[in-house]
């Protein structure tokens, strides 16, 4: 297929144009919402129009113009743009949502369903080996609640209540290391079907599928093989596969290869997550990874991408160290370098990973640690630390580990700005945080994030749209609504349309704004007026309120 028709082919969407009827509204089905005089955007990609839209029981009740007299409430949507509430297609808010259940960091930017459980972890289940370490490990980052499976995690999420809805995905990595630790070694065939059959519980308990964390552990320790075997688990539910792959440096296109592989041998929908080319030696890499999943979607595989509107990505520190060094956890990793050999192994390994792959230590800039005795060093670069202690950079980078035990975070600027415009306009590109929901207030507020977790959409909306005009406000919307929405099977939600749930973002587009920055990420965005969650206000007049209306979607519920 040529690349103009697969554009054009490609925009019509993931699901056909939906006509909104006129209907006589019956004043004896009073409405809970009018939203009066907005200019609606559907969430097809199709151009805004004028109308009001009425809320009852959670759901879009009609569509067309009406009195004032017909609804509870009245919003002026007068010169404001209603959109389709916005789907975060990559989420890490599974344990931060019972600390910070409003999600304000989400909330404000318009956000009103999130994908979590994605690079191989996942809160739950909470199963085999691990299952009372990580349960006590929960309980004490002041997670209340006790569960053991999807089920029992819904039931805890509805106890401590949230502002918006989430859909889980399972880490393929916890299910492993429940059942094998972190050992580097395929799985028996008892173990293979053991990890089949945990995937396959979740799914009937309305996990919306499961992912992968490639370049983590025990994700990194995984054959090919045992992702097709679990692909085609999903498969039999219609779920989704989502992918942290293997690589995005050096082995990008390697790494995109086996991702359409278990797509063509399963039959499964991909998702590849933060498609992204790291490291300015793997920038030209771009333009072939986007070639190659267009053609394998135009061959048939269902494939589709997220991306988020920055240059700069975030992790772990620890996941700079090979993966050999880091079988077995932590206790292993600090007994090797223990080593005075594997630690020079360990040093020469990851320094032509920094200085080749990923361009440098002076990229890397520390966000957030766990041991307060190092907290200093929040917000400086590898580089300046390792000026600062006066040891070579790549033996800083290991004496913080060990001292943070391994639980330091970072920010990296690794990205080109025009790669990363190439791959939020593509066709089949979604938009996903990789953040979670946050606060300035509480344990976040002590670290510096990467600011992606308060501004994405914002970004999206503001400065790409608006500003760099690389695609249409539609379009923009499309790629945040139904786009994700169909991706996941929510029949539900992603357009504005009767019938439909009533996830709803209204917004001033001229004034939204994503406001968090590296310097300072702790800043909420602006220009969102009103936000609500099925069928219930959480935004009014740009402030949020203490309202709790969200859930764990169900996937096998009709009503989703």
């Amino acid at each position: 297929m040529k690349r103009r028709a697969f554009i054009k082919n490609s925009l019509l969407g993931l699901a056909a144009t939906t006509a909104f009827p006129s209907r006589i509204f019956s004043q004896s089905r009073k409405a809970d919402i009018l939203i009066r005089g907005a200019s609606v955007l559907d969430g097809l990609g199709n151009p805004a129009f004028g109308t009001d839209v009425l809320v009852r029981n959670g759901l879009i009740m009609e569509i067309g113009h009406f009195k004032k007299s017909v609804a509870r409430k009245v919003v002026d949507a007068r010169g404001l743009y209603l959109a389709p509430g916005f789907i975060d297609m990559h989420s890490h808010s599974d344990d931060d949502i019972f600390l910070y259940p409003h999600a304000e960091s989400k909330i404000y930017q318009g956000v009103t369903t999130e994908v979590t459980g994605n690079c191989g972890y996942s809160a739950a289940p909470v199963r085999g080996r691990d299952a009372g370490a990580r349960m006590d490990s929960f309980h004490e980052d002041g997670i209340t609640g006790t569960w053991s499976d999807v089920a029992s995690y819904r039931a805890a999420l509805k106890k401590n209540g949230m502002a918006l809805n989430q859909a889980l995905l399972v880490g393929q990595g916890t299910l492993r290391k429940s059942i094998a630790g972190l050992e580097d070694r395929p799985l028996t065939p008892t173990e293979l079907e053991e990890e089949k059959a945990a995937l396959e519980q979740a799914l009937t308990q309305g996990a919306a599928g499961f992912s992968t964390g490639l370049e983590y552990t025990p994700g990194t320790f995984t054959p090919t093989s045992e992702l097709i075997e679990l692909a085609r688990v999903a498969a039999r539910y219609d779920r989704l596969y989502a992918t942290h792959m293997r690589d995005e440096e050096q082995m990008l296109l390697a790494a995109i290869s086996e991702a359409l592989t278990i797509g063509r041998e399963s039959g499964v929908r991909v998702q590849i997550s933060h498609l992204k080319a790291n490291g300015k030696a793997n920038w030209s890499k771009q333009i072939d990874a986007l070639n190659m999943i267009e053609q394998a979607h135009a061959d048939g595989v269902r494939v589709w991408i997220d991306a988020y509107p920055y240059t700069a990505y975030s992790t772990s520190l620890v996941a700079f160290l090979p993966a050999w060094s880091r079988e077995g956890g932590n206790g292993a990793l600090r007994e090797r370098l223990q080593s005075t050999e594997t630690r020079e192994k360990i040093l020469r390994e990851l320094d032509a990973k920094v200085r080749g792959d990923l361009g440098g230590y002076d990229l890397i800039v520390i966000s957030s640690t766990g041991n307060k005795a190092v907290k200093d060093i929040i917000g400086l670069s590898m580089k300046e630390i390792a000026a600062r202690e006066q040891m070579a950079e790549n033996e800083a980078l290991i004496d913080l580990l060990e001292k943070d035990n391994f639980s330091t975070g970072f920010v990296g600027h690794g990205m080109s700005p025009e790669n990363v415009e190439m791959v939020l306009a593509h066709p089949l590109t979604m938009i996903g945080s990789d953040g979670v929901t946050q606060a300035p207030y509480g344990p976040a507020a002590k670290d510096r994030p990467h600011p992606r977790s308060y501004g994405t959409f914002a970004r999206v909306l503001g400065y790409y749209c608006r500003e760099r005009k690389i695609f249409d406000l539609p379009t923009a919307v499309k790629k945040m609504t139904s786009m994700p929405a169909a991706q996941l099977g929510l029949k539900k939600r992603g357009r504005i349309a009767r019938g439909m749930r009533a996830d709803l973002v209204l917004f001033d587009f001229d004034k939204v704004t994503d406001k968090a920055t590296f310097s300072d990420p702790h800043q909420y965005a602006t220009g969102f007026e009103y936000v609500f969650v099925n069928g219930r206000t959480v935004v009014e007049k740009g402030k949020i309120n203490k309202a709790l209306p969200g859930r764990l979607l169900d996937l096998n519920s009709r009503g989703v």
